[in-house]
């Protein structure tokens, strides 16, 4: 069987998180979950917008991401916004660890999507804007659309 160009498919994305942080660095995640879990991602429900990550005793954890009830699932049903488990490299922990630790410096979820049969998250090391950089980049986002538009327009005039 052949594969797709891209063979994420993509569960829940955080629009949010760019708009209100400063990337710094990416690093993909493999998720632990249970069997009610993985049946309500592969529904496509999830939230990210209020999620965050933390590493706690050399262990990276996601917290405060929502997984909706499984609506068939009985009475062993997973809790909507229970501590999950990341799965990282050592090394990767410890980089997180150090870099978390400085002022201003978070670890938030960008997208969480299904990659080979398995759930991964995608983690940015990230710096909270201040009110005045997300005004400034929303100004160089609509400067750049007009300029897009402006450029089109001359070359329908052509």
């Amino acid at each position: 069987m052949a594969k797709k160009d891209d063979p994420r498919k993509i569960v829940a994305n955080n629009k949010k998180a760019r708009h209100d942080y400063v990337i710094e660095d990416v690093f993909e995640a493999g998720l632990v979950l249970s069997g009610t879990e993985v049946k309500a991602l592969r529904m496509g429900r999830a939230s990210l917008t209020d999620g965050y990550a933390n590493i706690d005793r050399g262990e990276a954890w996601l917290e405060n991401v929502h997984i909706p009830a499984y609506f068939q699932g009985t009475w062993n049903n997973h809790a909507p916004r229970r501590r999950r488990k990341l799965l990282l490299h050592r090394e990767e922990i410890l980089r997180l660890e150090s870099k978390s630790r400085e002022k201003g410096h978070t670890l938030i979820p960008l997208s969480l999507y299904f990659l080979d049969g398995r759930a991964k998250v995608e983690i940015a090391l990230a710096r909270g804007k201040k009110e005045y950089d997300k005004r400034q980049t929303l100004r160089e986002q609509q400067d750049m659309r007009e300029a897009q538009r402006a450029m089109r327009q001359k070359e329908l005039l052509r």
